[in-house]
């Protein structure tokens, strides 16, 4: 009997220099502009990407590059949970609206779940960005472990 979920035994090197996503939903888009303008110094040091409108008001507002990907409602969230899964992303800044009801929230949940899945760093507010980019690992390479995909598949359909 194969086991529900894959082992988590292999090791997965984040860069130095990390890839780094960006989301605001519309209530938070504020909020994240003042915190990427805290950090901006450190932001400038990594690649940026991000969805929609939040990329385009960091890139525009604070002079950063940043990658804009669609919008989170017209498949945006969708392109970073590719990434995540694809192991080209090594952090996600992500504050989303607890109040306002979202007509995506599926894939708000698919994009976390990912996140979750694939041992990725997560913060979904100021104060958790603030501790990831305040890490001392934030600009060295970081050893962690992810899931043996490969053997789990091959367990499942072998």
């Amino acid at each position: 009997m194969s086991d529900t979920r894959p082992r988590r035994d292999v090791r997965r090197t984040l860069p130095a220099r990390k890839r780094i996503a960006l989301i605001a939903h519309d209530g938070k888009k504020e909020e994240m502009l003042e915190w990427a303008e805290r950090w901006r110094d450190t932001l400038a040091r990594h690649e940026l990407i991000g969805t929609g409108t939040t990329a385009r008001r960091i890139a525009g507002q604070l002079g950063l590059e940043v990658e804009a990907l669609m919008s989170g409602p017209l498949g945006g969230d969708q392109q970073i949970g590719a990434r995540i899964a694809e192991q080209a992303l090594d952090l996600l800044v992500f504050f989303w609206d607890p109040f306002a009801p979202q007509p995506h929230d599926p894939d708000v949940k698919a994009l976390l779940r990912l996140a979750a899945l694939w041992n990725l760093p997560v913060a979904c507010n100021p104060a958790s960005a603030d501790f990831l980019l305040s890490s001392p690992w934030l600009d060295r390479d970081f050893e962690m472990t992810i899931p043996d995909a490969g053997s789990w598949i091959s367990q499942r359909t072998g």
